[in-house]
């Protein structure tokens, strides 16, 4: 049985990269309600069928653009899962201290607040891939004897990314330059095992 060639042009990285790059200047520019996907298309060159073809709409693409970096950041392996939690939290810290996330974020919020759909779709797409690939951080720690088997991974993700969240994206609070490696370590003494 031989496979049926695909379909269609292959997906172009470059316009990809491009409206990437289009929609984090945009937002920055403009303000997260004033950016469209029309405005992002024009300046990507690329036409909105391109863009639509990527992304559902303007809170998804919008989310890749601006919260994702750190998803693709190598994992931290600094030998104690207090130093591999700092250096995940830092990467938080830079995300959101970036011009486009305080113009993003409220949008999105709202967006978020307003849309099952969109919560699924960015849980399933961005936030438990995520997850996913630091549970090695946690494994590793779990071998150290850092931590117990029964560890909640999730919660404790979503205790760190939460923590950077409220500090930075909703109280407006400029961070500290020890900002990651506090929440690390407090988040590190209460899952230790004992």
């Amino acid at each position: 049985m031989t496979s049926s060639p695909a379909r269609g042009r292959p997906r172009d990285e470059r316009s990809g990269a491009a409206i990437i790059q289009a929609a984090t200047e945009l937002v920055v520019e403009n303000g997260y309600a004033a950016t469209s996907i029309g405005a992002i298309a024009a300046r990507a060159g690329v036409g909105k069928d391109t863009v639509y073809r990527r992304w559902s709409g303007k809170p998804e693409l919008v989310y890749e653009a601006v919260f994702t970096a750190s998803d693709t950041a190598d994992l931290p392996d600094t030998g104690t899962l207090e130093g591999d939690l700092a250096v995940v939290v830092q990467s938080l810290v830079e995300e959101f201290s970036t011009p486009a996330a305080a113009s993003a974020l409220p949008g999105l919020l709202a967006d978020f607040a307003a849309t099952r759909e969109l919560r699924a779709t960015i849980r399933s797409r961005f936030l438990q891939p995520a997850k996913e690939r630091l549970v090695t951080v946690f494994d590793r720690a779990e071998q150290r004897g850092e931590t117990g088997a029964d560890l909640p991974v999730d919660l404790v993700l979503d205790t760190l990314a939460g923590a950077v969240f409220f500090h930075l994206g909703v109280i407006g609070e400029h961070p500290a330059p020890d900002l990651a490696r506090r929440i690390a370590a407090i988040v590190t003494k209460g899952i230790e095992a004992r």
